[in-house]
């Protein structure tokens, strides 16, 4: 059962945090309580991020917070975020949010039990009885497994209508108190954002393929989440690049051999740009032309890494442009997993 993606929508929240600032005021807080600050504050200036998005103030960071104060930052900005991306996909696909059947929230930068989609549901106007999905703990792949998992929902149900949500706000995870390299390099790379897609058998746009995860064994270091009694602390190892280079091209032709497409059957690749490094490192692997993936360097250093949402992003801005043929989205997560999912655009 073919499924269609009938609506595409990004939504960044309303604080600016141009690279500059973030440096400064990273400098101010973090300069005087780690030794190595000077030594990796160059990453900034060659990290490929010129401006991002926060759901909290720049002030809000000048002092250490704990989980209440982490919580209500999150909830409060991530159901704005939910709100807007949704409204934009519904209205890209021409419907109303009392038409979709079932919604997926996918977000890792954040707890809140009762979830986004129920906070957000008097707002947006969806029916008493629709399907909640929410999914928690993808990270950075979970736009692309986010959206295979909407696909199968879409083909198992014909017909019906299916909203995924990516929403993260990975601000309000500044830490003050751990001085680890891997916490500066955060506040080198990552912003808040939000995207959705709407999906069904229905209707037209991008046809989706069944989305494939391939999983590496030993890697669990490699990048998550450390949770501890202030927050969560990120886990993102130096090795990343190396990692992509090495070992993305074999995880991505598998994927492709599972859903019977070749590598020369790929028409563009739609990438989680994770930072610049990685870019190149994706480049590389597998074997793309320098600067081919312009639209991934393009949200990089108009948006930084929003995590999940983030090839999403790129995903609108590659259909924007009129590419079309048989494309891949693909994105690497905590796991470590590769996520992939083919798409045909007319």
């Amino acid at each position: 059962m073919t499924v269609y993606l009938n609506g595409l929508g990004t939504a960044v929240p309303p604080h600016i945090l141009p690279q500059t600032l973030a440096e400064d005021t990273a400098r101010r807080l973090l300069g005087p309580r780690y030794a190595q600050f000077e030594r990796l504050a160059p990453s900034f200036a060659t990290s490929g991020v010129e401006t991002r998005y926060s759901v909290v103030p720049i002030d809000w960071f000048t002092h250490d917070k704990g989980w209440t104060e982490r919580t209500a930052a999150y909830t409060e900005g991530a159901t704005e975020l939910f709100i807007d991306a949704a409204t934009a996909a519904l209205k890209d696909a021409g419907l109303c949010a009392d038409q979709i059947d079932t919604v997926v929230t996918v977000s890792t930068t954040g707890i809140a039990t009762p979830t986004l989609e129920a906070r957000a549901f008097t707002r947006m106007g969806f029916r008493r009885d629709i399907q909640r999905v929410p999914v928690f703990g993808l990270g950075c792949a979970g736009g692309v497994s986010g959206l295979g998992i909407a696909q199968q929902l879409a083909a198992g149900c014909p017909g019906s209508k299916v909203l995924m949500v990516s929403v993260e706000a990975c601000s309000v995870s500044f830490r003050t108190d751990r001085m680890q390299k891997a916490d500066v390099i955060a506040t080198v790379l990552f912003g808040d954002g939000a995207a959705a897609a709407v999906l069904s058998t229905e209707g037209q746009g991008p046809k989706l393929g069944v989305a494939r995860q391939i999983l590496w064994p030993d890697t669990l270091d490699i990048m998550g989440w450390d949770v501890d009694e202030v927050g969560l602390g990120v886990i993102f190892d130096r090795s990343i690049p190396d990692f992509v280079t090495a070992n993305l091209r074999e995880a991505a032709l598998k994927a492709l051999d599972l859903s019977g497409l070749g590598a020369a059957n790929i028409a563009r690749f739609v990438c989680h740009p994770g930072g610049a490094k990685v870019v190149t490192a994706i480049e590389q692997s597998l074997s793309l032309p320098p600067e081919s993936l312009r639209a991934e360097r393009d949200v990089l250093r108009d948006f930084g890494n929003m995590s999940a949402p983030t090839v999403l992003f790129v995903l609108k801005q590659v259909l924007e442009n009129k590419q079309s043929g048989q494309m891949v989205l693909a994105a690497l997560g905590p796991g470590f997993t590769g996520a992939f999912l083919p798409l045909e655009a007319p």
